[in-house]
């Protein structure tokens, strides 16, 4: 199954990391949306987040070291260009971390800095996302 993802993940205390290219990037304690791809298998890609022993890749492995994923929202079949559509819509109302995730597109940020769950969860559920996991 291929398409599109949506993880809120949650940090426990602020936290100042380094991200990649990026550079040091302070973190405020709280919850995060971060809005993925994965066009060869969702499953896969979601595992991946998951896992603990992961060479260090994209911006959000960084982040997933010092923080917990509470609920992953997917949207299956969903084309890459969605992907970018999808954090466009939440660049808008939310606070982001300025190019993170985005470094081969033209988005703003594919992290959102946010503590309304409903207000995620309407905006998810109005762009097809469904539930995959929720803890």
């Amino acid at each position: 199954m291929k398409g599109i993802y949506a993880l809120l993940i949650f940090l426990v205390k602020n936290k100042t990391l380094q991200i990649g290219a990026l550079g040091k990037i302070k973190f405020l304690k709280g919850f995060y949306i971060y809005i993925g791809s994965a066009q060869n298998s969702l499953e896969k890609r979601i595992a991946r987040h998951f896992s603990q022993n992961k060479k260090i890749r994209w911006h959000i492995d960084y982040l997933l070291e010092y923080s917990e994923i509470k609920k992953v929202w997917i949207k299956e079949n969903a084309l890459k260009s969605e992907e970018c559509k999808t954090a466009q819509i939440f660049a808008k109302s939310f606070c982001f971390i300025p190019k993170f995730g985005a470094s081969d597109c033209a988005c703003k940020s594919h992290l959102f800095y946010s503590n309304k769950e409903k207000e995620i969860e309407k905006i998810l559920a109005s762009l097809g996302f469904r539930v995959y996991f929720k803890k």
